[in-house]
């Protein structure tokens, strides 16, 4: 191997040298990086989620820039003495040219809307990501990150922490090994919306001055602001920014049939609501996902359900449901067994027969985690070849299942949707092909993905 002559070329250096110890079997752990070495990470978004996520930057390697559009949240972030006397910056695409030769990681926790975007830029410079869920605001985004994270060979993770769970990992592995019989069915709930949608669009008002809202409105169309409207939370509920209920929460809930599953590429889609307007997203809605057989399965038929729907506990032989009148979890039912977690992150979960008796749960083989921002860390450095939810072969499908939720949703404007049948290959409905605004959205310049 060639003598790396740039920082940059020396973590990938050394990520190719750890990736493959890592993939020979190897389990010893690298030796100390002198401080020269550690990971240089950049923090795009630092309010909210951003403040996790880059604190887990901080703990594993430098945090030397930050950014945000909040002017307050940034300085205030930048006294964190964890990080490296950051360099602080309000516009993501500025730090990305200024500073992406001299970063190896970032972290994206912004609203939905501008994760594509900004994600993208630290791709196509070989900057590694760890992009918050959902992972992107389209359909189209999903395949294209992961497409991009592919081409550029570069250590990716979905901030879906449920995944690095004992319980969720065996959960799959059980339905992996067949011990739930042949699966048919998945409902899964949240109690989700915790924000208003559903509502016309509020008054306008003049953004505060510390708010640079035209870069948080990034690739969006321009609107005016609204007073705790849409910065710092309940953005999730509008279509031009969030994800609805069902992007927000599906990445934690949707995780574990997911992966146990195989619950990609659905071959319809069709969703009931209490109706929208095309602006805000309904106060609820139950959504079906029809998915065909695969290898080793035949067709699952899946439910989501929010905004206070849920499902019946006979589907648990008469037993409640926890979380009182907010319950949250999923249920899989198979010809053998029925698998219940009453957990957003699958950490929990029960087993019954087919006369509603709690089964011992089976021994089964998994990987331990060590923790899932550890995970994408060690993918940087060279001790494992990926994070389980990377770009690539794990988080862009996931993220393109859930989203093909909302396509039926946008078609249930009036309550009672449609089937929308999904071409998966070609990222289009054939029955439907008017919802292509929705699988792909149409960006303010300076903003392309």
């Amino acid at each position: 191997m060639a003598i790396p002559t740039s920082r940059r070329e020396f973590m990938q250096a050394a990520s190719l040298i750890g990736a493959g110890l890592y993939l020979g079997g190897s389990q010893a752990i690298a030796k100390p990086r002198s401080p020269n070495e550690r990971v240089q990470y950049g923090a795009i978004g630092v309010g909210g989620k951003g403040r996790s996520d880059s604190a887990d930057a901080g703990k594993l390697g430098d945090v030397i820039a930050i950014c945000d559009v909040d002017a307050q949240t940034v300085s205030q972030a930048a006294k964190n003495p964890a990080f490296k006397n950051p360099q602080t910056f309000a516009d993501y695409r500025e730090m990305l040219d200024k500073l992406g030769d001299k970063l190896d990681a970032v972290t994206v926790s912004t609203p939905d809307h501008n994760h594509a975007p900004a994600s993208a830029l630290a791709l196509k410079q070989g900057i590694a990501c760890f992009t918050q869920k959902p992972l992107t605001h389209s359909v189209w985004e999903a395949r294209r990150l992961a497409e991009l994270a592919a081409q550029h060979d570069v250590p990716t993770s979905m901030g879906n922490q449920g995944t690095a769970n004992d319980g969720l990992r065996q959960a799959a592995a059980i339905m992996k090994a067949g011990l739930l019989g042949n699966v048919t069915e998945a409902h899964i709930f949240t109690n989700r919306p915790v924000w208003e949608q559903g509502n016309p669009r509020p008054a306008s008002v003049a953004p505060p001055d510390h708010v640079n809202w035209d870069l948080w409105l990034g690739p969006a169309p321009l609107r005016p602001y609204a007073a705790g409207v849409y910065h710092t939370f309940a953005w999730r509920g509008w279509w031009d920014f969030g994800t609805g209920a069902l992007g927000d929460m599906a990445c934690h809930t949707f995780n574990m049939p997911f992966m146990g599953l195989d619950l990609k590429d659905p071959v319809s889609i069709q969703a009931t609501c209490t109706g929208h307007n095309g602006d805000s997203y309904p106060q609820k809605s139950i959504i079906t996902f029809e998915f065909p057989s695969n290898e080793w399965r035949g067709p699952v038929t899946v439910k989501w359900y929010d905004g206070g729907n849920a499902p019946s506990n006979d589907l648990i032989f008469g037993h409640k449901l926890d979380g009182g009148d907010s319950p949250r979890g999923a249920i899989i039912k198979g010809d053998k067994a029925t698998l219940y977690s009453w957990n957003d992150y699958a950490a929990e979960f029960v087993m019954y027969d087919n006369d509603g008796k709690e089964l011992p749960k089976p021994e089964v083989e998994y990987e331990k985690s060590p923790g899932h921002f550890v995970e994408f860390h060690q993918s940087i450095i060279g001790e494992r070849k990926r994070a389980t939810s990377n770009f690539e072969s794990y988080a862009g499908k996931l993220t393109e299942t859930i989203l093909l939720g909302n396509l039926a949703v946008w078609a249930a404007a009036t309550g009672e949707g449609p089937r929308v049948e999904w071409d998966a290959d070609n990222l289009r409905s054939p029955s439907h092909p008017y919802l292509s605004s929705i699988v792909r959205r149409d960006y303010r310049d300076g903003y392309e993905v």
